[in-house]
């Protein structure tokens, strides 16, 4: 077992290996903070990997000589959560570089991204470049989300990464995971992963994206019983569990912003608000939601990544690098939302499709373990030949 830190955590942990949000019962806290639980999701799931006795957090606000000398004595390793942190704009806590350049012990970046800006080529500050030089440099390999991240890493000199995809995908260990479909008119209950948020900076077409992301969203909810499931919105949580004149202010700023006026909020959208909507900070919550689901499918990348991780059927909606990394890692069908077609549920309910997926993500299964392995990081990911010994046993 290891003594383990982790880097830029999101949630506090209870039950050894499960995430929520930081004092979640007492709303008022952080209603009106932003942020997302997909990357409590990712913590969660990366804790539900690892073999250890003891968890704490890297303190990378200040350099404290001292601390970092204890932590080389008494730590085995340090992981930093995976996340999109390779962007032209990361801001990095100020001792980042400090604490690391006196870290005597390895530190894995644990499914780590790229982000690409709407157009243009993806330029990184120099402290950036120069802390991801320092973390490839303390490990084996470097995990990474997928092919972009990996060639955006190699135009800065660090060869040694591995594709891993996402901690998430894996949280339930299951080497032979897949996704075999029911026939499409036994589905009944459908989660709708929401992304209302979007930017000129990340997207090309915010009109197309908006209009898109609303007619698809009605379309499905006339067709099924569906949830409409956020992440963390300041204005949806008010909407959720606010005092009534918290609900009231949210509601007047969603419906004054223009975008959301002019292309995404109608009165049949206004309904579905009022009626649908879910919220969790808890990340176990959402664990138990898409284990109740025929399917979940949209716009966010984590809350489908969950679904797929529990055998759940999901298709992706991709519109920026992320999103598109993704599906290319694991092979998810993937519907572009600046095409110039409509979203069409039945083109996507194909077992061919989703036998591609099947195959990638036994391949990335076994990619993620051989990186714990290669990092010399104790884990709980059984191997393939393991697990199919234990049923036969079984039997």
């Amino acid at each position: 077992m290891a003594n383990i830190l982790v880097m830029i955590p999101s949630g506090e942990v209870y039950d050894h290996d499960c995430v929520r949000w930081y004092s979640y019962q007492d709303i008022q806290r952080s209603i009106d903070h932003y942020h997302n639980i997909g990357d409590a999701f990712v913590f969660d799931s990366s804790l539900k990997l690892l073999t250890y006795d003891k968890l704490d957090v890297l303190e990378i606000r200040e350099f404290r000589q001292e601390v970092v000398d204890r932590i080389n004595a008494e730590y085995d390793y340090v992981f930093l959560r995976g996340s999109n942190y390779i962007h032209d704009s990361m801001d990095w806590p100020a001792a980042t570089i400090q604490v690391l350049a006196k870290l005597r012990i390895p530190v894995i970046g644990f499914g780590v991204g790229a982000q690409a800006p709407a157009t243009g080529k993806l330029t990184l500050t120099e402290e950036s470049k120069r802390i991801w030089r320092m973390i490839a440099d303390k490990s084996t390999t470097l995990g990474v989300r997928g092919t972009y991240t990996a060639e955006v890493l190699w135009d800065l000199g660090i060869k040694n990464t591995r594709i891993v995809g996402c901690p998430t995908a894996f949280r339930n260990r299951d080497p032979e995971l897949r996704i075999d479909l029911p026939a499409l008119d036994s589905v009944r209950n459908v989660g709708i992963t929401m992304r209302r948020e979007v930017s000129k900076h990340y997207s090309p077409d915010v009109r197309k994206y908006l209009e898109r992301h609303r007619d698809f969203v009605k379309d499905i909810s006339r067709r099924f019983d569906t949830v409409l499931m956020m992440q963390g919105e300041v204005e949806e949580k008010k909407l959720l569990w606010g005092s009534e004149e918290q609900k009231a202010a949210a509601w007047a700023h969603l419906h004054d912003s223009a975008w959301l006026k002019q292309w995404y909020f109608d009165d049949e959208m206004d309904s579905l608000y009022r009626e649908r909507l879910w919220y969790s900070d808890v990340v176990a919550d959402y664990e138990t939601l898409v284990r109740s689901k025929d399917l979940v499918l949209g716009y966010r990348l984590h809350g489908n990544l969950m679904a797929l991780s529990n055998a759940t059927p999901s298709v992706y909606f991709s519109y920026d690098s992320r999103t598109a990394e993704f599906a290319e890692t694991f092979a998810i069908p993937c519907y572009n939302v600046y095409s110039d077609k409509p979203f069409v549920l039945e083109e996507y309910w194909d077992q061919s499709l989703f036998e591609k997926f099947n195959r990638t993500y036994y391949q990335r299964y076994r990619d993620m373990r051989e990186f714990l392995d290669e990092n010399y990081v104790p884990h709980r990911m059984p191997s393939h030949t393991l697990r199919r010994t234990a049923e036969r046993k079984a039997a």
